[in-house]
């Protein structure tokens, strides 16, 4: 996997600032994309398994890392070959609903309704923000776990019915919206 940096490669072309990172140079060839997680993100990863019963606890924070940085990588390739401008917060939003929707389709076969319900909470509500996030920066998260809590929550009654057909549905619909149009879809509550 080309776009994936090991830690030297990482130290090479600059100093990563958290566990997870997405990089991007764009110049007059084109643009560049390299997604980067710490050893210590990757050995956290290693070490847990989505079908414990367990996780919910300490493996989720390092499984959502993961699933926000190929998320973010997938988006953001996926935007370029359309031709498609995109702002951090799209990016962001996304990546917080497929979060959810990777963990719920991962555990559908076992999914209960009352973790369904808890993972939600985990992921939109019992939330906290990485330390030294700059006003800006901590203003785009919030906003960005604001509109995919709305989305998500309207998605929950599709996974409580265990109708993932329309669950489907309804991922692909919002995930092929841009822009502004996706955002106002997905912050629609009710």
């Amino acid at each position: 996997m080309q776009f994936l940096l090991d830690p030297e490669q990482a130290r090479l072309l600059r100093s990563p600032g958290s566990e997870e990172e997405l990089w991007v140079r764009e110049d007059e060839d084109g643009l560049e994309i390299g997604l980067y997680y710490s050893p210590a993100l990757r050995t956290r990863l290693e070490a847990r398994s989505l079908r414990d019963t367990g996780w919910l606890a300490p493996g989720l924070d390092a499984y959502c890392r993961l699933a926000e940085g190929v998320s973010h990588f997938l988006y953001l390739a996926r935007s370029v070959a359309l031709g498609r401008r995109l702002t951090l917060l799209e990016l962001e939003v996304q990546a917080e609903v497929d979060k959810f929707a990777s963990l719920v389709l991962h555990r559908w076969p076992w999914l209960e309704p009352a973790s369904s319900q808890e993972l939600h909470a985990r992921l939109f509500r019992d939330v906290s923000y990485r330390s030294g996030l700059s006003l800006e920066e901590r203003g785009r998260y919030v906003e960005a776990n604001r509109i995919a809590a709305l989305f998500t929550a309207r998605l929950l009654a599709h996974v409580m019915a265990r109708r993932l057909d329309r669950l489907l549905e309804a991922l692909r619909y919002a995930y092929r919206l841009g822009a502004e149009a996706k955002l106002q879809h997905l912050a629609r509550a009710g």
